[in-house]
């Protein structure tokens, strides 16, 4: 394609050559027949050694190096056949759009939509019947002055009146046969139009006295009514409207090309303003601008050079180029295509402030955390789902955007799954969590005292017991049962083995990991479960203000599947929570503004890093659906711990195992014994644990093991008695299911 510069060289070229005549053109005279003869000879020059290679010679396509260093090198030969994939090739890699709307196939928005049209019609029907009245007196009291507009306008109608500065032009112009031709013409028109009035105010008449005499009242007054209405319709004033507007629309305006091209070229970037400089667009778009949820999507590639980056670096001005508010503008990259794709949403309004829709959690329902649950949406106001299950998770903000709330509302979602047992910890102190943990957590603290810490310790040293016990449990269980040996929702109902999920939840997190005294034993606990824990069904979340290695330990930060990063204030703190070099990848949390409370960075669930805006619950309604979580618990019979009001266990007396101690006085021969003789032998084995122990004190104590009693016959005297005793492989059973040990006999 010829380039305009290219013309400017040319003529530079002459001008120069004009001005100095002496000077080398740079061309020279050349004989036809000698370059005839030396084209000709020069196929055979390389058996001749005094051969002169010919200037117009080609170069060899071999690659070979040609004699005189300074002859141009071709790189672009187009006698060489292009190498890479062919057709086919690049069909096969080609980005099919779908067939269907995505929006379209979304029953739960197509629900929302239908909802969303039903309530703003009702709400402007409803606005406009409670105003009619006065809207009927407005028109009224204008009645007067459009009866004088209408009887004005009806005579300058019939004097032909818009004729009449053409008559006068004729006349200053003294164009005697113009004006003549004019005034016939107008005559014509007046007499037509006079007996059109005349015609209709008899009609008019007529009629207004038919009704009078013959209409039945409420027909006069449906037609007195019409005809005041029209006049007041017409005497209304431009700057004072009688009806309102029921909804007061957002002023955004549609997207266009030029919009989108004026706001890059506001910028600054000297790429995008060169190309724009020579007449071209310094942006190429690969999609029509379209209509994308609230909001327009605009999609194409920056100029060569430009990345994504650089415009998300100059947000502030590409929301000023395109007049529209901060929490408005949302330029993204696309994973899949090169860095200078760009992605650009404008929303029609600020995202902190649109409308979000109900969250489905908030008045009713219970989760399964091995499944997606909804906890926020994106610009476009589609929810954005996370699956607590296999993840251990960090959440990074500074202070007072939303970190803490965050971190409630993935305990809230917890919560409702009636199996997990939680763990929170608020060591802020200021009782954020407290909704959660005072009514379904098994274990929670909130503070720095010493009392706390101690609290905590104990029990994530018993967490790590159940770590080490889970794993035991998972390498014992069948290949059919447990085939990728993991915890899995069918595992977790069977609360035999033990495998219900497990959620830690710790708020500003640097406090047990800076402790001065047990920091390294929370460092190493930490880090045990964050590594082997997600595949026992423990999940492990925490909170800080800057995850530095000492707030947060890289073992930890690291093994972090689930990252949510708020608004953070550096590169350094933004590549902390979401990973190295998710700032130049153009993942940059630094670009959200104070008032983006709760919106952040999410990264997880299988895809790449993207915009959320959480549920906002607050303090009354974290009660409300914890409350609810409490409930259900309570019918399950699965509420323990703290929020029963017990305290941590304690060993008060001689530990012991009851079903080893059975074991040990059930011999391998008797497959069965009652239950009276096992509590006489338990209390002979160890006399200050069982000494009174009777049948129905054993039963209660093997049902938490999952071990029931059986009826069990003997001869007695030549007669079968039945009583109540234990089997012993069931006491095996739940030992293997206990400690993994497939032969505990």
């Amino acid at each position: 394609m010829k380039h305009p510069d290219d013309d400017n060289e040319l003529f530079n070229r002459l001008e120069a050559e004009m001005a100095d005549p002496t000077a080398p053109t740079g061309g020279e005279v050349v004989d036809l027949d000698k370059a005839r003869s030396a084209r000709s000879e020069s196929a055979d020059s390389t058996a001749r050694p005094d051969a002169d290679p010919s200037a117009d010679s080609v170069p060899d396509p071999s690659g070979a190096e040609s004699a005189d260093p300074t002859a141009p090198v071709m790189v672009d030969q187009s006698s060489v056949k292009a190498a890479g994939p062919g057709y086919l090739g690049r069909l096969l890699a080609a980005r099919r759009r779908p067939v269907v709307p995505v929006w379209l196939k979304s029953l739960a928005e197509l629900k929302t939509a239908s909802a969303w049209v039903a309530r703003h019609y009702a709400h402007s029907v409803g606005y406009h019947a409670l105003r009619s009245p006065v809207y009927a007196a407005r028109l009224a009291f204008q009645a007067p002055t459009g009866a004088a507009r209408f009887i004005g306008g009806t005579v300058r109608w019939v004097a032909d009146r818009e004729g009449e500065p053409v008559r006068l032009a004729a006349v200053r112009r003294e164009d005697a046969a113009e004006y003549l031709k004019l005034s016939r013409q107008r005559d014509g028109r007046v007499r037509m139009r006079s007996l059109v009035t005349v015609l209709a105010m008899f009609i008019g008449l007529g009629s207004a006295l038919a009704l009078y005499v013959l209409a039945p009242d409420w027909l006069q007054a449906v037609s007195v009514g019409a005809v005041t209405m029209a006049l007041g319709a017409a005497g209304r004033k431009a700057d004072a409207p009688v009806i309102h507007k029921a909804v007061e629309l957002p002023k955004a305006v549609k997207l266009t090309s030029d919009i989108v091209l004026r706001a890059l070229g506001a910028l600054g970037i000297p790429a995008i303003n060169q190309a724009q400089g020579k007449g071209r667009d310094g942006f190429e778009f690969t999609a029509p601008i379209t209509r994308d949820g609230p909001g327009w999507r605009a999609e194409g590639n920056l100029p060569y050079g430009v990345t994504v980056t650089d415009v998300i670096e100059r947000r502030d001005r590409l929301a000023s180029g395109l007049r529209r508010p901060l929490g408005c503008v949302w330029p993204e990259a696309v994973p899949d295509e090169h860095t200078g794709h760009l992605v650009l949403w404008v929303g029609d309004q600020d995202l902190n402030k649109s409308k979000k829709p109900a969250w489905p959690l908030a008045k009713a329902g219970t989760v399964d955390l091995f499944k997606p649950v909804a906890y926020g949406t994106d610009q476009r106001g589609r929810w954005v789902e996370i699956t607590l299950m296999y993840i251990a998770g960090v959440i990074g903000a500074i202070p007072r955007m939303g970190k803490t709330f965050l971190l409630r509302l993935l305990l809230l979602i917890a919560a409702l799954d009636p199996r997990a047992e939680l763990h929170t910890y608020d060591m802020k102190g200021t009782g954020d969590l407290d909704p959660v943990g005072n009514a379904v957590s098994h274990r929670h603290a909130a503070g720095d005292d010493d009392e706390a810490i101690a609290y905590a310790l104990a029990d994530w040293r018993a967490l790590r017991e159940e770590l080490r016990r889970r794993t035991k449990v998972i390498r014992s269980l069948p290949r059919d049962i447990c085939p990728e040996n993991k915890v899995t929702s069918t595992l977790a109902d069977k609360r035999s083995l033990g495998l219900h999920p497990i959620v830690i939840a710790v708020d500003e997190c640097q406090v047990l990991f800076e402790h001065g005294e047990h920091g390294k034993e929370f460092e190493e606990i930490a880090t045990d479960l964050v590594k082997r824990g997600p595949a026992t069904g423990i999940v492990f979340l925490a909170a800080t203000q800057r995850p530095d290695a000492k707030s947060l330990p890289t073992g930890i930060s690291a093994n972090a599947s689930a990252r949510w990063c708020l608004k953070v204030m550096g590169q350094t703190e933004n590549d902390m929570v979401l990973g190295t070099s998710a700032y130049k990848r153009g993942v940059r949390a630094t670009m959200f503004a104070w008032g983006d409370k709760g919106i952040h960075y999410f990264i997880g669930e299988g895809s790449d890093a993207r915009i959320v805006g959480s549920v906002y619950v607050d303090g009354p309604g974290a009660d409300v659906i914890a409350a609810r979580a409490r409930k259900v618990r309570e019918k399950a019979g699965l509420l323990s711990g703290h929020a029963l009001g017990e305290a941590p266990e304690t060993v008060t007396g001689p530990a012991y195992d009851l079903l080893a101690d059975i074991l040990a006085v059930v011999p391998a021969k008797e497959p069965k014994a009652w239950s009276e003789t096992v509590t006489s032998r338990l209390a002979d084995l160890r006399p200050e644990v069982y000494d009174g122990w009777d049948p129905d004190a054993l039963n209660a104590a093997l049902k938490p093991h999952g071990v029931a009693t059986i009826q069990v016959g003997r001869r007695v005297d030549g007669k079968v008695v039945n009583r109540r005793g234990i089997e012993r492989a069931h006491i095996l059973t739940a030992i293997a299911e206990r400690d993994g040990k497939r032969d505990a006999g």
